[in-house]
């Protein structure tokens, strides 16, 4: 049986978003939804995708999902995410330490902190509700 790692996305690599295609193409299985320790913020990445970084104040908990990514397969699935995002060490809300999605400083710069919605689901339903109530 081949090894995995347990991996936390807090993005377009979650169920129904756009780039989960990626994650189910490695054979990747979905575990279950998390939330972070209340130690990480969230940027909107031009509302494309977002970027999350652990911080030493101001942090809240961010909604992510853990999935089992076969070992051998981690490196392609870091070579698809968009420019910026990185695999770092991930403190779930339990204590449990997982990989996780994370974001560059440098590709946060000057992007719109969304940390306040908990999660990047959570914030483009509101950008959707936005978009409906002008219409």
């Amino acid at each position: 049986m081949e090894s995995s790692v347990f991996l936390a996305v807090n993005g377009t690599l979650m169920r129904g978003l756009e780039l989960n295609g990626n994650l189910q193409k490695i054979g990747a299985k979905f575990l279950r939804e998390a939330l972070t320790e209340p130690t990480y913020r969230l940027w909107s990445i031009g509302d494309r995708h977002p970027a999350m970084q652990r911080v030493e104040t101001n942090g809240g908990a961010i909604a992510v999902e853990v999935w089992a990514v076969p070992t051998s397969v981690m490196s392609t699935l870091l070579q698809l995410e968009p420019p910026g995002l990185c695999i770092g060490k991930v403190r779930l809300a339990d204590g449990e330490e997982v990989l996780g999605v994370l974001g560059e400083s440098i590709l946060c710069a000057g992007q719109r902190e969304i940390t306040a919605w908990g999660g990047w689901r959570a914030y483009t339903a509101e950008l959707a509700n936005q978009v409906q109530q002008v219409n």
